[in-house]
């Protein structure tokens, strides 16, 4: 992002870094949400004790549902507590003080840091499921007393009824605890992805440049969809290694009461199955970890891919690339097949233990002579029967742990990347001088380990109000002298002081997908004078007059329905509206030219056209501002107060333009380049115009028709055609409403194999249902 960096000043703790475009532009999430239509708070937040319980004050929302289908507007806020704008501050403090001894983030402080984001729910939902798995085994427990009621051995004369309510009340615990146990679980893994995914974003935006170099946006992208949602998906098997454990010790004591010593032989088949997946769970991470390195490459190759799809298409390279990904994927699947293979072989061990601990338990009993009645006997199964769910989703909960071990060290790793240096830049107030730039025996380099600085010997004092100029050849280190002043440039020796807040104008338009008012506001208030001001010094309203919706018109990704010019404009009307004290341009208007002969007196025309915009916004706009600009045009060097002449990454001329322009030969020789190419262009000009002269000689009908042509498609180019119904060029995606129809079920089904799968999988299943009823039917 050309527009946004980390320019923090001390004691700011903002949910975000500040943009470049950093004076006052503060608007809270809230406020913006208002603004989208959602102005309530859940009613979670304010229920009572009955409607929690019984999850009443769902009813609104769901009886809203029923009447028509869901819009954003209609789904309410979260409160501070559950929303990422009052967690995430509290969540970076704590990472933040637990590596305070400086050794970087690790996986085990970033486990601290979520516990204690929400120590409370976790300890809370513990408790739940304690409670639920107490409730699980008071049914099993008390199956022997109440058969033995049943033949007749009674204690006392209420008995049965007694133990009735028991089976009802455990029932109705173990149903409310788990439900209860279950959402909150979900709230807690929602919100501590929310921090993660806010963490990431963060910390993106704060990357060094050296950083950025191994981590891409894809790859960013990677850690926000695919470990921040694994992380959070945690939550739901963060208490089952304990409840596993917690219910095999009730097992067995409820079988030790029935079944005495051969309980043992219960508690000795469960200690195997559990040693048999150690092995197997340590290959699962091994695999898990080369599944998401392969992932991050081919995300990485297909974002970079589809980023420059142009050039692809120009140079016919589209197969030869969709090959290089097919490869990629064809890695990313034989590391899928591994996992899946060694998930399916723990799933195994497991899918046998519910039949293998039975049957090693009842052969103990035979072995040892424990006589088997029929109460003892029911309580057995029906323990066996509690115990095999837990058994059936151990593979899952080690697969889970696996999985999130390797996500977390993955984001802690990209947390321990360097950051942009804080002290590169001292920030002071604007009023507190009368100089806005200085810099002071300044060395800067990209790379800190190379022996050549970027920019050497750096000394410069520019005063407010000043309009500075910064010319010189391709690699003198323009460019970089605006990173310096940006912060992202490393600092080597030196110092650097900006005096009040400052605003970027990227040589590559920064533009985002929403609409233009948006693009321009960028989060400020609307001031309606400042706003017209801003358009007229930048010439946007005739083209929004133009457009059908105005300033309201959506643009598109990377502003595709937008031509070059306007998006440059659309930038320079951002920075002018956010009214800072220190305005950078790098270069603006350097990719308005010709791109084919044919083109090139139309181009030309344009780039006068913003040359004009250049110069009406750097001597009226920004008189009163502090305006640092990169340009070659001579043409704009005049107005300059200041020109700085750089070569080899140092100032080797400063001055005004007269003064520079007869004491060197450096300034001489761009100038004389500027004016060679100016000649170039008219006699390139003069060439088309008796080209088209001849063209007319020739032919005058086809001629006049062609100009005819051209003149409507050059009065038209920048209009909305006026037939057809008149919509936005970017418009809502659609959706379906109603049921889901049998035909997506349908082609789901048959995707893989032509549905063979599932009907094995059906047959399996109607097998394993008769096999359980027939089993049940046998023992009873």
């Amino acid at each position: 992002m050309c527009t946004a960096t980390s320019l923090r000043t001390e004691g700011e703790d903002s949910i975000l870094e500040e943009t470049l475009l950093n004076g006052d532009s503060r608007v809270s999430n809230v406020e913006f949400s208002n603004e989208k239509g959602v102005h309530t708070v859940s009613p979670y937040s304010n229920a009572g004790t009955f409607s929690r319980l019984t999850f009443s004050w769902m009813g609104p929302l769901i009886a809203a549902g029923t009447k028509k289908p869901l819009d954003l507007t209609d789904v309410p806020q979260l409160d501070s507590h559950d929303s990422v704008i009052g967690a995430f501050p509290k969540f970076k403090n704590r990472l933040e003080s637990a590596d305070s001894e400086g050794n970087g983030v690790t996986s085990l402080k970033l486990v601290k840091a979520l516990f204690f984001s929400a120590w409370k729910d976790i300890l809370w939902t513990a408790l739940l499921s304690f409670t639920y798995t107490v409730a699980l085994y008071v049914g099993s427990y008390l199956i022997d007393p109440f058969v033995q009621c049943l033949n007749g051995k009674r204690e006392f004369k209420a008995e049965g009824y007694l133990l009735v309510a028991a089976f009802f009340v455990a029932k109705l615990v173990e149903c409310l605890s788990q439900r209860h146990r279950l959402f909150k679980l979900q709230q807690v893994g929602i919100r501590q992805r929310a921090l993660l995914v806010a963490m990431i974003y963060n910390k993106g935006l704060t990357l060094s440049c050296q950083s950025k170099q191994s981590h891409t946006s894809g790859k960013i992208i990677n850690f926000m969809i695919v470990d921040a949602e694994r992380v959070g998906d945690f939550s739901w098997y963060m208490h089952d290694p304990w409840m596993v454990a917690l219910q095999v010790a009730f097992a067995l004591l409820i079988l030790y009461k029935a079944l005495g010593l051969a309980s043992i032989a219960a508690f000795v088949a469960n200690v195997l199955v559990m040693l048999a997946n150690i092995p197997l769970r340590k290959m699962l991470e091994k695999f898990q970890y080369k599944l998401m390195e392969s992932k991050d490459t081919r995300m990485k190759t297909t974002y970079e891919i589809l980023r420059n799809m142009r050039i692809l298409k120009l140079q016919g390279w589209e197969m030869k690339f969709l090959s290089k990904i097919f490869g990629l994927r064809r890695v990313e699947e034989g590391w899928l097949k591994c996992f899946v293979y060694t998930n399916a072989m723990i799933d195994s061990v497991f899918l046998v233990a519910p039949t293998f601990v039975p049957a090693a338990t009842f052969g103990a009993c035979m072995f040892l002579g424990v006589p088997l009645v029929s109460g003892k006997i029911l309580s057995a199964v029906a323990t066996f029967r509690i115990l095999q769910e837990p058994l059936y989703n151990l593979p899952d909960t080690i697969s889970m742990i696996a999985q999130t071990k390797v996500s977390l060290e993955r984001i802690a790793a990209f947390l321990r990347l360097d950051d942009l240096q804080l002290d590169a830049i001292e920030k002071l107030p604007s009023g507190s001088s009368e100089t806005a730039i200085e810099i002071a025996d300044g060395n800067f380099s990209w790379d800190m380990s190379s022996p050549t600085a970027t920019l050497k010997d750096i000394n410069l004092k520019v005063s407010h109000g000043m309009s500075v100029a910064v010319c010189g050849t391709v690699g003198s280190g323009k460019s970089s002298f605006l990173s310096c002043l940006l912060g992202e440039l490393p600092k080597i020796s030196g110092t650097l002081k900006l005096f009040g807040t400052t605003a970027y104008v990227a040589q590559s338009p920064w533009i985002q997908s929403g609409k233009i008012i948006d693009n321009i506001l960028f989060g400020k208030e609307m001031d309606r004078d400042k706003y017209d001001k801003v358009l007229e010094a930048c010439a946007l309203k005739k083209d929004l007059e133009i457009l059908s919706f105005g300033d309201q018109t959506v643009i598109g990704e990377w502003g595709i329905n937008l031509s070059g010019g306007q998006k440059h404009r659309i930038q320079i009307a951002r920075a002018l509206y956010h009214d800072a004290d220190i305005y950078l341009f790098d270069d603006p208007f350097s990719t308005v030219d010709a791109h084919t002969r044919s083109h090139l007196f139309k181009a030309m025309s344009s780039y006068d056209h913003m040359a004009c915009i250049l110069r009406e916004v750097l001597l009226n706009n920004l008189r009163s501002k502090t305006v640092i600009y990169v340009t070659n045009q001579v043409e704009i060097l005049p107005a300059a107060d200041l020109i700085l002449v750089m070569k080899g990454g140092r100032i080797v001329q400063a001055g005004k333009y007269n003064d520079i322009l007869k004491s060197g030969t450096d300034f001489m020789e761009l100038v004389d380049a500027h004016k060679k190419a100016l000649l170039a262009l008219d006699t390139v000009k003069a060439c088309s115009v008796s080209e088209r002269t001849t063209s007319e000689e020739g032919d005058i009908g086809t001629a006049n028709g062609k100009v005819q042509i051209e003149e409507n498609q050059g009065n038209e180019s920048g209009k909305v055609d006026d037939v057809g119904p008149k919509g936005q060029l970017v418009q809502e995606e659609e959706r379906e409403k109603g049921q889901v129809g049998f035909s997506v079920y349908w082609k789901y089904i048959t995707m893989a194999y032509g549905g063979a799968l599932v009907r094995l999988i059906l047959r399996a299943l109607i097998l394993l249902q008769i096999y359980q009823i027939g089993s049940n039917y046998w023992m009873a």
